[in-house]
């Protein structure tokens, strides 16, 4: 790279990130930050605590105030909801009146999303946060025992979904075989509103949200009880994403446990459960797939392929598998010009514009990245990293990317994309 390249180069990363910044700002609702407006009108869960990273880099109290809002929406029982209606807006379906989920101080949704909070208060702390991060430490840790408690009843070290929402990838083929047991025929008519602010070829098909909805009408029947969603849910899988991310979560949870001088109880209950988790997390292992997959606990039927949630492993702190991984995601970059599509490549299901199916999400990103460079794999740790700032310079800040072609798919001026700029991206 000559001179004036880089200069160019210097030049579109300073633009990007006050387009990024931009971003945040026009999502601001004060307290919280939605990831878009009008498709996505609301505080979702994980979207908060990635957001929160990018507010950090400019404004490290409104970062802290993005987390505390989160937290402020937890149930009694300690899950904190994958959506908290904050207001009223008719741009969303479906909203409260359909969960019927009134167990929290405020109208939210009857599911939780990938517990990533813990990780970014590790990252968010400083010196002088240590009374902040005292303060909120016994709702991370309530909701982390809610996981366990709740999505893994039977104490296997793996954590179940009862939901695809609650995965936070959504769409993802690996739920199709799960989700064809469930009985929509109850479901009734309904209006979508992401296909009228979307194109419809990059969003779930209509039978899929049939069973999505079947699913919120079992949880909301049943008061959003977890015993009796964890034994009667039609749906009911293990989550290779979800267990990476809480057991990292959990490792984050016993530093920040540890920092703050809390309880030693406290922290042998936190190791106790991160030792369950390393136990059991090599019931993904899928020796036919050569990758972690997801479980149907159901059918006891294992996924055929790999998702982009397979390369998390590392991130988690589980390595004996990462050299098979790498030769996977290999394999993987010689189908894909851009990396990490969110399903395998080679699989006849792979829709590289369609929501989960195929394109690439930079948070999803950020993670794998972070856990390959901390596991000494810094050479693709690198190439992650600059394929997705490649997406970005090429497509701005959309909610996801094509793996094949850098353009921007699903919403637009999204908020946690343009927070992973911030937060990890904007460097030379």
């Amino acid at each position: 790279m000559n001179s004036v390249e880089d200069v160019d180069l210097a030049h579109r990363v300073a633009v990007m990130g006050q387009r990024a910044k931009r971003v945040l700002r026009d999502n601001d609702r004060g307290r919280y930050t939605v990831p878009t407006a009008k498709l996505y009108p609301f505080q979702w869960n994980w979207d908060s605590a990635f957001v929160a990273l990018g507010w950090a880099e400019f404004d490290p109290e409104r970062a802290w105030l993005e987390v505390e809002t989160l937290l402020s929406s937890q149930w009694p029982s300690g899950m904190v909801p994958h959506i908290i209606f904050w207001t009223q807006e008719d741009t969303y379906f479906p909203g409260p009146d359909v969960w019927r989920a009134n167990h929290g101080p405020q109208p939210s949704s009857g599911i939780s999303q990938p517990p990533v909070l813990a990780s970014v208060v590790r990252q968010l702390a400083t010196e002088s946060d240590t009374d902040r991060v005292n303060a909120m430490f016994d709702g991370l840790n309530r909701w982390h025992q809610w996981w366990h408690a709740a999505r893994d009843p039977k104490g296997l070290g793996v954590i179940a979904i009862s939901h695809p929402w609650e995965s936070g990838r959504d769409n993802l083929p690996d739920w199709d075989i799960p989700a064809a047991a469930i009985d929509a025929s109850q479901v009734g008519e309904y209006e979508r509103r992401d296909t009228q602010l979307v194109d419809a070829s990059m969003r779930p098909h209509k039978h899929d949200y049939d069973r999505y909805l079947a699913l919120v009408n079992f949880g909301a029947e049943h008061g959003w009880d977890d015993a009796a969603i964890a034994a009667g849910n039609e749906f009911w899988v293990v989550d290779p994403g979800i267990t990476a991310i809480l057991l990292r979560a959990e490792r984050d949870l016993l530093k920040l446990g540890e920092w703050v001088g809390r309880d030693a109880d406290e922290l042998t209950s936190i190791s106790t459960r991160i030792e369950r988790m390393e136990g059991g997390y090599d019931r993904m292992w899928n020796p036919e797939a050569g990758t972690y997959t997801s479980i149907d606990l159901r059918s006891g039927e294992y996924a055929t392929t790999g998702t982009s949630a397979s390369f998390l492993a590392p991130y988690a702190g589980v390595t004996e598998r990462t050299p098979a991984l790498i030769d996977e995601l290999a394999t993987w970059s010689q189908h894909c010009p851009y990396l990490v599509p969110s399903f395998d490549p080679r699989d006849s299901r792979f829709e590289p514009n369609r929501y989960w199916r195929g394109p690439v999400w930079a948070m999803v990103n950020y993670m794998i990245a972070t856990g390959l460079a901390e596991t000494g794999e810094d050479e693709w740790a690198e190439k992650v990293r600059l394929s997705t700032r490649q997406m970005m310079l090429h497509s701005g800040f959309p909610e996801s990317f094509s793996p094949t072609t850098a353009e921007s798919v699903g919403g637009l001026h999204f908020a946690w994309t343009a927070a992973i700029w911030l937060a990890w991206l904007h460097k030379l």
